[in-house]
């Protein structure tokens, strides 16, 4: 079988491929038209990609089975192409989750103490510690989180740990499962705006997410509150940001752009740069040592199981599966999601997106179904072992 990596990959999986009996070829440097001919040349099964797009022409007629992003989120990848063409689409999901976490305290902490100023002035021999001495610290105020996946179950603790009170909104998000996590909850992204005076931007980009962000948000927040999006930038609304950022005393921490630089060196001219209110790092969250070797690792997972059964961990085809008929909620051990999948599938039903919330005892995951569960698949569920 052979593997085709389209992108800087850690040695560390590269090795571990290898190790695998897998034919692998890296070249990096491949990008659009030339990754289409190099997947026709060298009709690879499994391809490695980062932030490389993978677009329709690549995944129809091609030998390719399984496309892998490693990384998170899957909005390089033409998901719905790959589906047609009964090419599998899986993710590498929650091993970049404390990189992009440290990254968003890193923009509250800069913006709070005016970091990157001080820095700038010191390096042109000023020394201005009046100016600088205004800061309103972080201890006893709100973080406010948009989406409760991985990364954002990383920020509660830290939060919590700088003395921060955490409320989020998720559409999953039930009062037990917020009690479990001792934070509020919120029933829209607006009442999140307006209760906090730091909001953290942690969803993935899909239709429902994709402008979520907008006017009425902005509007809601606090005098003096702190904006941060390491996520997707299409899912906020930019003009109204912008507008926000010219007519109220907010700022912004930001790590994605549209139309950013699709490779790793380039030009940004966009409108977020020169604004005074306005924190910009390169889309650098996932970009630690740990995150990318337990990406790759995760990959190794990923390709080996593929190779030895054809199964594919982490898939996303199926979450795109029709409309949703009923949520799941499953408290388990956390080693038991597999088994619960299974029964679900043999009991008839398709299980779709899934969100996982992490407790003491393991996990909460609520499933997307297909249908509304009766009395007896609740019965046959809660025999399943692992499950509270």
């Amino acid at each position: 079988m052979k593997v085709l990596v389209a992108d800087k990959f850690e040695k560390v999986g590269l090795d571990g491929l290898k190790a695998l009996g897998v034919e692998v070829l890296s070249d990096p440097s491949l990008k659009e038209q030339a990754l289409e001919d190099k997947i026709r040349e060298y009709q690879p099964e499994i391809l490695v990609v980062r932030s490389t797009k993978v677009t329709a022409p690549m995944v129809t007629g091609t030998s390719l089975k399984l496309v892998i992003r490693a990384g998170a989120g899957v909005n390089t990848i033409d998901v719905e192409a790959a589906t047609k063409n009964g090419v599998a689409v899986a993710n590498c999901p929650g091993k970049n989750a404390i990189a992009v976490a440290e990254l968003a305290f890193g923009l509250m902490l800069s913006i709070d103490r005016h970091i990157p100023e001080c820095v700038g002035e010191l390096r042109r021999g000023r020394w201005n510690k009046a100016a600088f001495s205004k800061a309103r610290g972080l201890f006893g105020r709100t973080l406010g989180l948009i989406g409760l996946g991985n990364i954002a179950q990383e920020m509660v603790p830290r939060a919590q740990a700088f003395g921060m009170r955490v409320i989020a909104y998720s559409r999953w998000l039930s009062p037990d499962v917020a009690g479990a996590l001792g934070i509020g909850r919120c029933e829209s992204v607006d009442e999140v705006a307006e209760r906090s005076d730091f909001v953290s931007v942690h969803v993935s980009l899909n239709p429902g997410t994709r402008g979520m962000i907008g006017k009425s948000f902005f509007e809601a927040m606090k005098p003096g509150a702190v904006f941060i999006n390491t996520s997707r930038a299409e899912v906020v609304d930019t003009a109204a940001l912008l507008e926000a950022l010219d007519s109220k005393p907010i700022f912004a921490g930001l790590d994605v752009f549209e139309d950013e630089p699709a490779t790793a060196e380039g030009t940004y001219e966009g409108p977020m740069k020169d604004h005074p209110h306005v924190y910009c790092t390169h889309h650098i969250g996932a970009s630690t040592e740990q995150a990318q070797e337990a990406v790759a690792i995760e990959t190794v997972r990923i390709v080996e199981a593929f190779v030895k059964s054809g199964a594919v961990l982490n898939e996303v085809n199926t979450a795109k599966s029709g409309p949703i008929a009923a949520v799941l909620a499953v408290r388990h051990d956390g080693k038991t999601l597999g088994a619960v999948q299974k029964a679900l599938v043999q009991m008839g039903f398709t299980p779709g997106e899934a969100e996982h919330v992490k407790i003491p005892q393991g996990l909460i995951s609520k499933i997307a179904l297909d249908r509304v569960p009766g009395p007896a698949d609740l019965r046959a569920l809660r025999r399943v072992d692992g499950v509270f």
